[in-house]
């Protein structure tokens, strides 16, 4: 992951919409998103579970301060005829983006957690660094939420209900999903204060991946 800052969003999507909203999100959202200033990639992840329809997209920022910048917010504040139909469709819609407080690794895994945790380990890059070394892990990465960029009112945002918010978030990147299980619990074992409580986490697979040098060029 390239770039200072992050947004990340979870969503669930009734099967009734289920095609409107794939359409929606690769041939015109993150396109829309990627090719406004300070936006660099979009990432889609679809969960593993096949008893629902819950999606978690990562943006990569030049800097948090792309959150709350001008050439954002006028998108959110005019929201196409298709992002209209959508957004009052999404459940348990959760958002919000920050600054990278740490990263590790090399690439991207094709499986992966993608966390809310509700504080920033102690020393963020030392266990973004414990955990990147174990065996199957491609990437780490650790985030702070900025609940200020985060929650300006716009358009858009007035379009959906009740969302959620989180102080940081932990992505972690695997070969495979033994793998990133695995981890999963060393993880609890070196963090116990910031992931002992996790329960069982939501996995997630690659679905789609847009750079914003590639959707500029068309």
């Amino acid at each position: 992951m390239r770039g200072a800052g992050f947004l990340a969003i979870w969503s669930d999507v009734g099967p009734d919409n289920l095609t409107d909203y794939r359409h929606w999100l690769t041939r015109e959202h993150t396109t829309e998103r990627v090719t406004t200033k300070g936006f660099l990639a979009s990432r889609v992840f679809r969960a593993a579970r096949a008893d629902i329809n819950r999606f978690f997209i990562l943006y990569e920022l030049e800097a948090p301060e792309v959150l709350d910048g001008p050439a954002y917010l006028a998108r959110l504040n005019a929201p196409t005829p298709w992002s209209q139909r959508i957004m009052p469709q999404l459940g348990n819609f959760i958002r919000g983006g920050g600054a990278m407080a740490a990263r590790a690794g090399r690439g991207e895994g094709a499986t992966i957690v993608a966390l809310r945790i509700a504080q920033l380990p102690e020393k963020p890059q030392r266990l973004a660094d414990a955990i990147v070394a174990l065996d199957g892990i491609a990437a780490v990465q650790i985030g702070a939420t900025d609940h200020a960029r985060t929650s300006v009112p716009t358009v858009e945002k007035g379009m959906r209900q009740n969302e959620g918010f989180f102080a940081g978030l932990l992505i972690i990147e695997a070969l495979d999903e033994t793998s990133l299980r695995s981890a999963l619990r060393q993880a609890a074992e070196m963090a116990p204060d910031l992931l002992g409580g996790i329960g069982e986490p939501e996995i997630y697979q690659a679905m789609f991946a847009l750079d914003a040098r590639i959707a500029r060029m068309e």
